[in-house]
């Protein structure tokens, strides 16, 4: 026998023990299936041909669907982790110096972003020795301020969360660093009965790290903790 005549056989003898080979091999059942349309003629339609490529298709659509929710379950999970994280970071300190510290520190890693700011109103304006030693991540403005800053100037009811592209001009919020951050995660605080507003403002250099179509669940499950820490320092 020719060395082609071989090949042949030893392709035939493992097609027929191992017949899956040609099943899950997507590209060559394609080449099989247009072999056979070929044979037909163009007078012959093949319903099982066309058949096969919608379900094909289908196929391609559900894995393309399967991809997409375990990339957006794992993306979930991680975010999830990284909230777990700053929450607990949160709880550490014993005082609200070290609070304040930490929000211009390691909370800023965990949370991936650039600027992390706590603005606070205040009806009372003027020097404060606090203000000055933590004036890279604290400052307070004059009231209404910050729901002014959120809906930036029109007239609608300010979010609790909001997240958007930015390019700041006015640099009470993110001081220096106004002038590269591109876009921000605004959580509004609550600071209890009788006290004015408080934001926390998350800014990033990136202009795709915070946009309006991202959920904001996790931020509002964070920015309750906040709340409560930040209700705890000022009582």
């Amino acid at each position: 026998m020719s060395g082609s005549a071989l090949t042949e056989s030893h392709l035939r003898d493992r097609i027929i023990s191992d017949p899956d080979v040609i099943l899950e091999d997507r590209d060559l059942m394609r080449a099989l299936i247009a072999a056979d349309e070929k044979s037909l003629g163009n007078n012959i339609i093949d319903l099982r041909g066309i058949a096969m490529e919608r379900l094909e298709a289908r196929l391609e659509r559900l894995e393309d669907t399967h991809r997409s929710v375990i990339a957006a379950a794992y993306e979930n999970l991680a975010g999830t982790n990284q909230i777990h994280r700053a929450v607990l970071k949160l709880l550490d300190p014993a005082d609200f110096e070290n609070f304040l510290s930490d929000l211009d520190g390691e909370l800023t890693d965990i949370l991936r972003v650039d600027r992390l700011r706590l603005v606070l109103e205040t009806a009372r304006p003027g020097r404060d020795a606090t203000l000055e030693r933590f004036g890279d991540v604290l400052t307070v403005v004059e009231p209404g301020f910050i729901d002014g800053y959120l809906t930036m100037g029109r007239n609608t009811t300010p979010r609790n969360i909001t997240l958007r592209q930015v390019q700041p001009t006015d640099d009470r919020v993110y001081g220096q660093a106004a002038g590269w951050i591109r876009s921000e995660a605004l959580i509004r605080l609550d600071l209890g009965e009788g006290r004015l507003p408080g934001l926390l403002a998350m800014g990033a250099e990136d202009p795709h790290q915070f946009s309006p179509s991202q959920g904001t669940d996790l931020l509002g499950f964070f920015g309750g903790v906040f709340e409560r820490a930040m209700r705890r320092w000022l009582s």
